[in-house]
This record gives structure tokens, C-alpha cells and sequence, in this order.
């Protein structure tokens, strides 16, 4: 009997963890994407996921089940599709062509039978209302009926050693009884536990809940580090005696501003959906997006007051930026906070320099010089800003011999630091 067939479309965060998982699962799978030199990558055993190394990766490739490629005719003949394309924002309005280009490119080999599986973070009705039309049309076939259809929305935490794709709980739906139970069977051969939920519209929804809930949390305490800095009062040491509180409590962290494909843009499909089908606004999140916008900005212009109080000008100033991406221990840099602090701090005529270990040089600023962490690194530097936290980075070396520190993630202590 012949392995099941898989096919991911997308190999990016989501889809590559998910396409090598499955390959160790014991499926055939293709692994889809429209970057012909990304695919070319993975098939020369070059991972640029952190959380699948190159020796998993290698693996993978070495069973000879796991096919990178650029051609849906690859596809054909598949069990089970899921389709991991990015949905970002374009003016505020949510884009779903990438989602509309993989129903139309996958439509034509759609089966009696077989599964397709939505797992990329949208508004709720997108899996019946979009991507169904596109697959019958393409395929001539219904579903439900003579194909099953899905959605499953994708709980991926890059560079989380603990919660990874298998021991994360993965909410399944279908658009009917019979394709929620096929998807259920395909994501219990990969993962601990299965949450079945009743529709796609309620497990589009989960995922907006999960991460609008970070966005308004996370806003509310930047919000409040803002008002007790000139308060004069310190809002870490507030938030690790409230963590102390074991009901009722749960502690969120400051920082520049989040980042990412999840906390910048998921709540926003769920306020335009708001506005668009019900015509009132979710104060919430607009409220809670406001906020976090507003952090590289306060960053910026709180390491600014720390120069002049030092009596040295921004302009001109030589800053050491510890960390670019969005995410501590991780290389993405979409909508990275860090980078929207380096570019203010361009702006203002600082000399930036930045250590980052994870990102890929071709996704770096321009303008900023990537350096190693040293003590002449440091020395040197007007101010020492800590705006991504990697693990990797030696923070006690920095309170050693830094003149001035800007913490935004209180690693670092000492009489130079100043935390944000």
C-alpha cells in the first residue's frame, strides 16, 4: 500500500515544520511554493527555519518523500492539501491573493475524496466563502459531497523550545461532519492532541481570539510603562510582584512594539470584518494597534533623552542595537519593531550598528552595520540598545563596559542601564 499523499503549499514558517513533520509521520509529501530559489534551498538541504535544523531537514530529504517544488503538477494525484500562504495587510484591508492563487492553482487536481485544508490566519467565513467557489470551479466537484474541506489555524511559535508543532493542541473544523472528521484523522498522525471545533467560521475565529487577546494585553502594558515612566515608577518590578498573584493574573512583558505575521495583522481581519458585515468599529483593537504603534517611536525618543542627559547629541551618536528580528532566538524580521527603531534612529542622524545573529544579511536595513558582540563593540558605542533579547547574547558584558544602556526587554543591570 502506497504512502498517503500530502501537499503543503507554502514552506515558510508554518508550512516547512508542518511538510517535514508529516514526512516523519510516514507521507509522501510535496512541498509547494512560488519562490523557485527558496525551493531550491530546501532541496540542497539549506533550512531557513530555525525550528527545523538542516540535519532534520536533511532527513526529510533523505527518505526520499519530501519533494520541494514550484509546480502544481506535482500535486496531482494528492489525499490531503493544506495551504499555509501568508494573508497579509494592504492598506488596512485584508489580502488574500495568496489564498486565492493556491485554491486556483490547486483546483484542477482536486479529487473525489480528498482534503484540503486552510490553515492561514483570516477572517471568518473565508474557507466556505472564498476558497470553496474557487476549488469547485476549478475542479468541478462539491464540497461537501464529493471532496472535503477545512480549516485549521496554525498555532506555530517560531524558536519556542517547548511548544512546538507536535505537542501543541491543533484546533480542526470542516464544512460538514464528515470533513472535520477527515481532518481530524490527517492532524492526529502528526500531533498530540486534536481540538474539533463545530465550524470553520468557529476556528477561523479561535485564531483571531488567540492573538488579538496578546495585541490588547501587551498594548495594555506598554500603555502603562509609558505613564510610569513619568511616573517614576518601575513597572518590572509592578509586574513580577502581580505575577506572584497565582489566580486571576496573567503577567504580559513590555517592549519596542510587536511584529511578526500574527499580532500587527490578525486583529485587524477581525475589526475590517467587524466594520465591513455590522458597520461599528472594535475599539479594542484599533485602541490596542494605536499603542503598539506607538512604541519604536517612544524607544527612540527615550534614547535620545538619555544621550542629551549625557550631554552628547543623538546626531552623530554611535549605537549598538542588540537585536533585529521581531523575535527573540528567531531570524524574522516582518514588521519588526527593532527595525522601525533603527530606521528612526537613522533618521535622526544616529550611526547604527546592530548585533544580529539570526537574520539573513539580505533581509537586514539598509544602512546598518552588522557586527559581533565585543567589548570594543561596546566600549565604543555612545548607547548599547537592547531591543530583540536573544538568548545567545552576552548581556552581563554589556552592563560591564557599555556607558549608557537602553533596555527594552530588562536583560541587562546595573548603574549605566536604563530599562524602558
Amino acid at each position: 500500500m502506497s504512502a498517503e499523499k500530502l501537499v503543503v503549499i507554502g514552506q515558510g514558517y508554518v508550512g516547512l515544520p508542518l511538510a517535514v513533520r508529516a514526512v516523519e509521520a510516514g507521507m509522501e509529501v510535496v512541498g509547494l511554493d512560488v519562490n523557485a530559489e527558496r525551493v531550491k534551498r530546501l532541496a540542497s538541504g539549506e533550512s531557513f527555519v530555525e525550528d527545523i535544523p538542516a540535519d532534520r531537514l536533511g532527513r526529510a530529504l533523505g527518505s526520499g518523500r519530501y519533494h520541494p517544488s514550484t509546480e502544481y503538477a506535482d500535486a496531482e494525484g494528492f489525499d490531503i492539501c493544506v495551504i499555509t500562504v501568508p494573508t497579509p495587510l494592504r492598506d488596512g484591508v485584508p489580502d488574500l491573493s495568496h489564498v486565492e492563487q493556491a485554491g486556483v492553482g490547486i483546483g484542477p487536481y482536486v479529487r473525489p475524496g480528498c482534503a484540503v485544508v486552510l490553515e492561514s490566519t483570516t477572517y471568518p467565513g473565508t474557507t466556505e466563502e472564498l476558497l470553496r467557489p474557487l476549488l469547485e470551479s476549478a475542479s468541478g466537484l462539491t464540497a461537501p459531497g464529493d471532496f472535503h474541506l477545512g480549516y485549521s489555524p496554525e498555532r506555530i511559535d517560531p524558536g519556542n523550545p517547548v511548544w512546538r508543532l507536535e505537542n501543541t493542541p491543533k484546533v480542526v473544523s470542516g464544512v460538514d461532519a464528515a470533513s472535520r472528521d477527515r481532518v481530524d484523522a490527517f492532524y492526529r498522525r502528526l500531533v498530540e492532541r486534536t481540538v474539533p471545533v463545530d465550524s470553520t467560521r468557529v476556528a477561523e475565529l479561535t485564531k483571531l481570539i488567540e492573538n488579538t487577546f496578546r495585541q490588547v494585553n501587551i498594548a495594555l502594558i506598554n500603555e502603562l510603562t509609558m505613564l510610569s515612566h513619568h511616573l517614576d515608577i518601575d513597572v518590572w518590578a509592578a509586574i513580577e510582584a502581580a505575577e506572584t498573584k497565582p489566580f486571576g493574573f496573567m503577567p504580559f512583558r513590555p517592549g519596542p512594539g510587536v511584529g511578526g505575521h500574527c499580532l500587527p495583522i490578525d486583529p485587524c481581519y477581525l475589526s475590517w470584518q467587524v466594520k465591513r458585515r455590522l458597520g461599528r468599529q472594535f475599539r479594542f483593537i484599533e485602541l490596542a494597534n494605536d499603542v503598539n504603534h506607538e512604541m519604536p517611536e517612544h524607544v527612540a525618543q527615550r534614547i535620545m533623552n538619555g544621550l542629551n542627559r549625557a550631554g552628547r547629541a543623538v546626531s552623530g551618536a554611535r549605537l549598538l542595537l542588540l537585536g533585529l528580528a521581531y523575535k527573540k532566538n528567531t531570524g524574522d524580521v516582518r514588521d519588526s519593531p527593532a527595525v522601525d527603531v533603527a530606521r528612526r534612529l537613522q533618521a535622526l542622524g544616529a550611526r547604527v550598528r546592530a548585533v544580529e545573529p539570526y537574520v539573513e544579511p539580505h533581509h537586514l536595513p539598509g544602512g546598518v552595520t552588522v557586527v559581533g558582540l565585543t567589548e570594543r563593540e561596546v566600549r565604543e558605542a555612545d548607547a548599547v540598545v537592547v531591543v530583540t533579547d536573544h538568548d545567545c547574547l552576552d548581556y552581563d558584558l554589556v552592563a560591564r563596559h557599555a556607558r549608557y544602556v537602553f533596555d527594552a526587554r530588562n536583560r541587562c543591570h546595573g548603574p549605566t542601564v536604563e530599562r524602558l
